[in-house]
């Protein structure tokens, strides 16, 4: 019988919790970057229209090193597993550059660190999310990817929340504008061992499957370039692609040229705006930013219940019209910023981003489980990754041009924009068609866990 068609042993809720739990840890370390990085490189002298370039380590690991190592892990096998050893690697790389992030003296040594998170962290997750496949029947999907969610979402939230969580327990927030807080520090340092525990807890508890004829998987592999393969693959997917997937690339494009400007200047424009704090030495600016991590909290305990909702959606008013609403929505949410400074409002204008983030995660994979052949599933989900990449990599190239011409030098407006962009791209998605709606809870919590580990880096 082959490995595809074997019948895999039902698992426990813990065995798939404990399978699932380093991506606690992982998600984590993504979550730091996201709520904290443009704060570090401001107290480390950054300019504010800098900053979209200084992250662009994000998309150009994860076009770069996603697919590279997922297909390498494909023709692996170690007396370690297949997975483990990459995303113990990964883990273990990316925790040191958490823990040095915070310490080193200069702007570049930040960044250069940035750089070495976001490829660890891009070698750990994409095998992390194979394994999950490796383990689990179709009936167990959904919980499974439940499980999944739920630590995905949590890291992230933990991560977010942690410099509060350091401001309530008496860590000092003070700041000379050039020294990070010690909020932010001991966020980092509990990071790294969060990352180290999680994974090496999944590894421990988790068995992988090796193939059923193991020299046979080992001649099948044997001298073959992964890599000069994969590319193939993705040349002719790109010939041979569906018209739906041409329409889903403009959607797209436009959510992603807006979606960095959120991670990037959201601490900011808080800081700025509720807090009267612009620059790193004004009084209040390192409360300010970590006011972030309740915004993305608030974000994404309303996207896990969307992704719990949307089949129920889709049902009524069809796959197309739901991912147009949700964007729609999103795109409100961001621009309603512009008109209020309490920081009760912006909490709750992060609901409704919230929807449109969920939008964002799950409609454009049910749309393409539905567009593409099941045989090239892999293949085009890997195009959807460039779709992710690509326009950020743009997005981070051009906005530095117009920050301090088109958006004022002021972080607001640049979020203001990727609300305009998410309401753009809710246009281009009526252009969808909406051949099946035969959707459940499984597919769009399925559709979430995939793309959060493409997307949030």
């Amino acid at each position: 019988m082959s490995e595809t068609n074997k019948r895999k042993p039902r698992m426990s809720f813990w065995q798939i919790w404990n399978m699932s739990f380093g991506f606690l840890g992982i998600q984590y370390g993504f979550g730091l970057q996201q709520a904290n990085l443009s704060p570090i490189f401001r107290y480390h002298g950054a300019v504010e229209h800098e900053l979209p370039i200084l992250w662009l380590a994000g998309p150009v690991t994860g076009l770069l090193i996603q697919p590279l190592i997922g297909a390498m892990s494909d023709g692996t096998w170690t007396r370690f597993g297949r997975r483990k050893p990459y995303f113990l690697i990964g883990a273990l790389v990316g925790s040191i550059a958490v823990m040095f992030m915070p310490y080193v003296p200069y702007l570049w040594m930040a960044v250069g660190l940035f750089w070495i998170l976001d490829a660890a962290m891009n070698t750990a997750m994409e095998p992390y999310r194979a394994l999950v496949g490796d383990k689990l029947n179709s009936d167990q999907r959904t919980i499974g990817y439940a499980v999944q969610t739920f630590m995905l979402a949590g890291g992230q939230m933990l991560a977010g929340l942690m410099p509060l969580i350091m401001l309530a327990f008496g860590v000092s927030s003070a700041t000379d504008g050039n020294e990070i807080p010690d909020i932010v520090k001991y966020s980092f340092v509990i990071g790294v061992v969060a990352m180290l525990i999680t994974v090496s807890w999944t590894a421990y508890s988790t068995e992988e499957y090796p193939p059923d004829d193991l020299e046979a998987f080992r001649k099948e592999h044997e001298g073959k370039n992964k890599f000069t393969g994969a590319l193939k693959d993705i040349y002719q997917a790109m010939k041979d692609m569906p018209d739906e997937l041409r329409r889903l690339w403009w959607v797209k494009f436009f959510s992603w040229y807006g979606m960095p400007l959120m991670w990037q200047y959201l601490a900011l424009s808080i800081a700025r705006h509720s807090f009267n704090a612009p620059t790193p030495d004004s009084p209040g600016f390192a409360e300010g930013t970590a006011n972030v991590g309740v915004a993305f909290t608030v974000m994404n305990i309303t996207t896990v219940v969307m992704s719990f909702l949307a089949p129920t959606i889709i049902q009524r008013i069809g796959k197309k019209n739901t991912y147009s609403v949700f964007l729609a929505l999103g795109g409100i949410g961001f621009v309603s910023i512009l008109f209020t400074q309490q920081l009760h409002l912006v909490f709750a204008a992060m609901m409704l981003v919230g929807i449109g983030w969920a939008g964002i995660v799950t409609m454009p994979f049910i749309i393409a489980a539905d567009a593409v052949p099941p045989q090239r599933m892999g293949v085009y989900m890997g195009l959807l990754n460039a779709f992710i990449c690509l326009p950020q990599i743009i997005s981070m190239l051009t906005v530095g041009f117009y920050y301090d011409t088109l958006l004022m030098s002021d972080p607001r407006n640049a979020i203001v924009l990727c609300g305009i962009c998410l309401l753009i791209a809710s246009i281009f998605a009526l252009r969808l068609h909406d051949d099946k709606t035969d959707t459940d809870t499984g597919d769009a919590l399925q559709a979430e866990a995939e793309s959060r580990t493409m997307t949030e880096r």
